[in-house]
């Protein structure tokens, strides 16, 4: 394995300027802290797993972050890349309400199917409330995962059909206030 390179080439800052919303100075900022804390140039699902874990010591973050590194590995090579935690980062942090969106959709589509079924939904906020533990009192109608997922569709699944298209996805976040709050809490953070 060669040694990972200490700076980005103009090249990559170029590529990365255009399909991110970071611009030189940023890029090469966090790649140097993304070299900081991966030396090999590339984080492993246990490496991220960890991370997740400094963030919610009160509960257990294995699952969800396992669920979302699937997402960040785009090439499915078991390993976040630069490439993949910047961009993944530029849409989180600075994208689109409709980029943020169908980046949240992924991540509930377990089997890329481009549907969110029942199992899928409770298997991803189960991982959240794991997560969470205890750190956040949650109203009677959201208790248990079973309850959050029962609200979700009866919300989100206008056709009953038993699952949860992009569009059916994408117009009922609109619509709920404290999910447009979640995916804009970073916006002009980073």
């Amino acid at each position: 394995m060669g040694k990972v390179a200490s700076k980005l080439s103009s090249d990559d800052i170029h590529e990365l300027r255009q399909t991110t919303k970071f611009d030189r100075r940023e890029l090469q900022q966090w790649y140097k802290g993304f070299l900081r804390d991966c030396p090999s140039g590339t984080m492993t699902k246990d490496d991220f797993i960890k991370i997740y874990k400094q963030f919610f010591p009160f509960g257990d973050p294995t699952e969800f972050s396992a669920y979302t590194f699937k997402v960040l590995d785009t090439d499915n090579s078991g390993e976040i890349d630069f490439k993949e935690f910047i961009t993944a980062l530029s849409v989180t942090s600075r994208g689109s309400m409709e980029e943020k969106l169908l980046w949240s959709f992924k991540l509930y589509d377990l089997n890329n199917d481009g549907f969110i079924d029942h199992d899928e939904m409770l298997a991803i906020v189960t991982s959240i409330y794991q997560m969470i533990g205890s750190m956040v009192e949650l109203s009677e109608d959201e208790k248990t995962p079973e309850l959050r997922v029962e609200k979700i569709f009866n919300l989100m699944d206008k056709n009953e059909d038993g699952k949860i298209s992009l569009q059916e996805f994408q117009e009922r976040c609109k619509l709920d206030p404290s999910i447009i709050n979640a995916l804009t809490l970073y916006d002009g953070l980073v």
